[in-house]
């Protein structure tokens, strides 16, 4: 099974994707400083 986790701030999101199988992460990545002039990926 895999599993996408998200955690959402109010000027930031961070997501893991996660195979429960195995349990090994697949993804991750972190959005910060939204709506901010020095936003990030």
């Amino acid at each position: 099974m895999k599993v996408l986790v998200i955690n959402s701030g109010s000027s930031s999101l961070k997501y893991q994707f996660i195979d429960m199988t195995n349990e090994s992460v697949l993804a991750k990545g972190v959005c910060d400083r939204i709506g901010l002039e020095q936003s990030f990926l």
